[in-house]
C-alpha cells in the first residue's frame, strides 16, 4: 500500500446519548440551550448515522444537530428534521422517531463537538450510531 494509505478503523465503539427538551427557536447554534451530544476524541470518531426519538406526545416543531469544529469557532447547523404532531399510544401509535444516515457517515475532526436542539420544549434524546473515537 503507498505511504498514507493506511486504512484507519474505530479503536474505541462510542454509543453516546443525549436526553432534551429546552425550546430554542434560534438555529445558530450559539445562543439558546443546546444538549451536547458528543466530543471527538484526539484523534477524532466517525458514526454511520444519528437517531432521534420523542419520549412521548409531540407537537408540530423541529429537531436539529449542529457540529462545532475542535470544538472552537462556529456552530453549524448540519441538520434540520420536522417533527410532526403525534399522539402517542401503547400498542397502538408509536412515539416519532427519526433516522439519518448520510452518504459516507458523519467523520469529525479532534475534538469537534456535537450539540442538538429542539425547538419545542417536549423531551427528546439523539443518539449517535454506528462508531466511536479513532
Amino acid at each position: 500500500m503507498p505511504a498514507g494509505t493506511t486504512p484507519i478503523f474505530v479503536d474505541t465503539p462510542k454509543s453516546p446519548a443525549v436526553r432534551f427538551a429546552t425550546a430554542n427557536t434560534n438555529r445558530d447554534g450559539a445562543t439558546g440551550t443546546y444538549g451536547t451530544l458528543y466530543t471527538a476524541g484526539v484523534d477524532g470518531a466517525f458514526f454511520k448515522g444519528c437517531r432521534f426519538t420523542a419520549e412521548g406526545n409531540t407537537t408540530a416543531g423541529a429537531v436539529r444537530l449542529y457540529v462545532q469544529d475542535a470544538g472552537a469557532g462556529n456552530v453549524e447547523m448540519v441538520l434540520e428534521v420536522v417533527v410532526p404532531a403525534t399522539t402517542f399510544a401503547v400498542g397502538v401509535t408509536p412515539v416519532w422517531s427519526y433516522e439519518w444516515y448520510p452518504e459516507g457517515g458523519i467523520a469529525l475532526s479532534a475534538s469537534t463537538v456535537v450539540k442538538v436542539s429542539t425547538q419545542i420544549g417536549e423531551t427528546f434524546s439523539a443518539h449517535l450510531v454506528g462508531g466511536g473515537d479513532y
